[in-house]
């Protein structure tokens, strides 16, 4: 009698185990659906946020009143004509990606949330930040510094870098889709930029000279790793230039 019981103890205990391991199994395999869920409200949310405030700056604008975040917008012109005045002297390398050149809130902003880049090819819109570094990688798409930050202007290059896909979201995963001719664009504070691919181009990691400014031209450049999945062995280059004409004060 008591084996009998021992018996079907047993096999009620590994029938609860086998429950627990099927729940804990397909936990771990919703776990990637589940980040990506979340990273996608995250990245909408921003970008809904920074549109909104953007509205009503460019209200201001189209008023004609005064400048919203001029000293903002002054301090930017001023870096651009610097970078190339010095030829961008100070991009050495990796290590001078990431770092912050500007805090946004010492200038009134509520974060460092500087645009929104939106590429329609790709289904694609992401909260835009300034210097490469993991948590601004993590939230979005992040302009490199040491190049140009995107205002417009002639003489102005702005490298923007996107993960391959992370964390389940794709990020700029899809870039191999774009083809020449193709539309992309940056909301700021200021106004909207619309850019159009021109060419595309696969370099080296430390291949400096690909993504420096280009004397007489008004440009974005997107940057991801490639092939995908392949650890960042090279870099993929989409090379877009400014097409209309300028709607904010950074134009020229």
């Amino acid at each position: 009698m008591k084996l009998s019981k021992l018996i079907k103890d047993l096999r009620l205990m590994a029938f609860l185990g086998l429950i627990v391991l099927a729940f804990a199994s397909a936990a771990y395999a919703l776990r990637p659906l589940v980040f990506r869920a979340e990273k996608t409200q995250e990245i909408q949310r921003e970008t809904r946020k920074f549109y909104a405030m953007a509205e009503q700056t460019q209200k201001q604008l189209v008023k004609q009143e005064e400048i919203p975040y001029e000293q903002l917008l002054t301090a930017f012109q001023r870096y651009n004509e610097w970078l190339f005045d010095v030829k961008q002297g100070n991009l050495t390398g990796p290590e001078s990606y990431a770092e912050s050149l500007f805090d946004l809130t010492d200038y009134g902003l509520p974060d460092q949330t500087f645009g929104v880049i939106n590429i329609p090819k790709l289904e694609l819109k992401m909260p835009l930040y300034l210097g490469a570094s993991e948590e601004n990688m993590s939230a979005g798409a992040a302009v490199l510094s040491q190049t140009s930050i995107p205002i417009g202007g002639i003489n102005t290059n702005s490298v923007i870098a996107g993960h391959r896909g992370w964390q389940g979201y794709d990020y700029f995963k899809q870039i191999e889709l774009l083809e020449t001719g193709d539309e992309v664009t940056i909301t700021n504070l200021w106004g909207k930029l619309t850019y159009k691919v021109r060419e595309i181009k696969i370099i080296s990691p430390d291949d400096i000279e690909s993504i420096l400014i280009q004397p007489g031209k008004d440009m974005i450049t997107l940057l991801t790793c490639h092939p995908y999945a392949s650890g960042g062995k090279y870099r993929y280059l989409v090379y877009c230039d400014r097409v209309t004409e300028p709607t904010n004060p950074g134009g020229e």
